[in-house]
C-alpha cells in the first residue's frame, strides 16, 4: 500500500453527526493532507454543515468552489446539488463541480469524487465510507482499491443506516470495518506512516 496523500469521505443518512465526530479526531491528518467530503444533502444544508465541520475540527472547512486549488490543512465539502470531482491543474489539483445527472440516485454522489481522485493521486487515496442508505461509494471504492488505495468502512453497530458502508464491506474491498470512534485514530496512524 502506498502512503496516503488525500482523505476522501462519503456519507449519507446519519452522516453529519458521524462527520463531526470524525473530523474532531483527525486534526493531525487535516493539517498535512487535503480532506474532501461528499455528504448526500440538498443545497443550503451543506453551507451549514461546512460551518459545523470547521467548528468540530478547528480547521478551515467550506463548500468546495469550482476551479479552486486543493490544499492541505482544509476540508472541502461537496455543495448540495452538485457533484464534486478533482482534476489535475498543472502541478496542482483543482476542484471541478458539475451539474450532471444524479449518480446512484444522489447528487452530490460519492462515486464521482472517488473515481476522479484515482486519476490525480493514483494509489495514494485513503477513503472512508460512513453511515448512509444505498450503495454509493462502493463502486468508486472498488476502483480505489484496484489502483492501490484503501477503503475503511464504519461498522454496523455505530451506523444509523448500514447501507453504504455495508455495501463496501460486503463487496470485500475494505482494509478495515471499524466503529466510528476507532476510525479517526486509525487514520491518524496510517497517515503518519504506520502501515498496520
Amino acid at each position: 500500500m502506498l502512503a496516503p496523500r488525500v482523505l476522501l469521505v462519503g456519507s449519507s443518512t446519519g452522516g453529519p453527526q458521524a462527520l463531526m465526530a470524525l473530523v474532531a479526531d483527525i486534526g493531525p491528518v487535516i493539517d498535512r493532507f487535503p480532506v474532501l467530503i461528499t455528504q448526500h444533502m440538498p443545497p443550503t444544508f451543506t453551507t451549514i454543515l461546512a460551518e459545523h465541520l470547521a467548528r468540530a475540527s478547528r480547521r478551515p472547512a467550506h463548500e468546495a468552489v469550482d476551479g479552486e486549488i486543493v490544499k492541505s490543512g482544509r476540508i472541502y465539502l461537496a455543495p448540495g446539488g452538485r457533484h464534486m470531482r478533482v482534476v489535475r491543474h498543472g502541478a496542482e489539483t483543482a476542484i471541478a463541480l458539475d451539474d450532471g445527472p444524479p449518480v446512484n440516485f444522489c447528487k452530490p454522489a460519492v462515486d464521482p469524487l472517488f473515481n476522479s481522485a484515482i486519476d490525480v493521486w493514483q494509489g495514494g487515496v485513503m477513503s472512508v465510507i460512513l453511515t448512509g442508505m444505498g450503495s454509493d461509494g462502493m463502486r468508486g471504492g472498488k476502483d480505489i482499491v484496484a489502483a492501490g488505495g484503501s477503503v475503511i468502512a464504519q461498522d454496523e453497530a455505530t451506523s444509523v443506516v448500514w447501507g453504504m458502508p455495508g455495501a463496501a464491506a460486503n463487496a470485500g474491498i475494505c482494509a478495515a470495518v471499524l466503529p466510528l470512534n476507532q476510525i479517526g485514530p486509525k487514520l491518524v496512524r496510517l497517515f503518519s506512516g504506520d502501515r498496520s
